[in-house]
């Protein structure tokens, strides 16, 4: 496993120990540890860190601080990965996270007891992919708007683009789906078409796909 740098931000003492712990012992490296929104900015400068790891709401306020501090590191450093750990599903924000480029994940802090999809999140964000929590899919795509961007894709179309917006690869969507890895790349041109994105480069393109459906539901 190669190392990942990390920067980690979570003003619960406990939880931001445990998960520094679990980094140190899976390879990766924490350069920096902070329990609030400033001390975080201060590490991500000086450390440039593959990765920050950021609680959506710390102190003062405990509301947006995390997310106000992930804005300032895209538009400072947009080659540092961002992921952000929420205690809720909140829409808004995860889908906002999506749109500010590559290399973001949303993810519940439950979901870090699964310590496997933990790691494989990590890695992925830092590598430059987009994850979106699954809870948050599941959520989303309980709820129809009047106006479905995304009539125009099958069934087997709409299945692609939900795991696509979960983060999984298009191995990783071939193995759930029990298809082969070719007919998912057929599914995938074929969405982005029919949602009539630009062309760009492909995982940009899959974001865009991704923030579509996102909003579409």
């Amino acid at each position: 496993m190669a190392e990942v740098t990390v920067v980690l931000a979570e003003d619960d003492v406990l939880l931001r120990e445990g998960v520094a712990s679990l980094l140190e012992r899976s390879g990766h490296q924490v350069v920096g540890q902070s329990g609030d929104a400033t001390g975080l900015l201060d590490l991500v400068r000086l450390h440039r860190p593959d990765l920050a790891i950021v609680d959506i709401r710390m102190p003062p306020t405990h509301t947006t601080e995390g997310l106000a501090a992930a804005r300032v590191i895209r538009q400072e450093l947009p080659e540092v990965g961002i992921l952000v750990l929420s205690a809720h599903a909140e829409v808004e924000h995860a889908m906002e996270l999506l749109a500010s480029g590559q290399g973001i994940g949303y993810l519940l802090k439950s979901r870090v007891a699964d310590v496997a999809e933990f790691l494989d999140t990590l890695k992925r964000v830092a590598r430059g992919g987009s994850v979106v929590d699954p809870a948050l899919v599941r959520e989303l795509v309980s709820v129809r708007r009047r106006e479905d961007p995304l009539e125009r894709l099958s069934a087997r179309e709409r299945e692609v683009l939900a795991l696509m917006a979960e983060g999984r690869s298009n191995v990783g969507i071939a193995r759930h789906l029990w298809i082969t890895e070719g007919t998912v790349e057929k599914h995938v041109r074929s969405l982005l078409a029919k949602l009539g994105l630009p062309e760009a480069v492909e995982d940009h393109r899959r974001v865009l796909a991704v923030i579509t459906f996102l909003e579409a539901q």
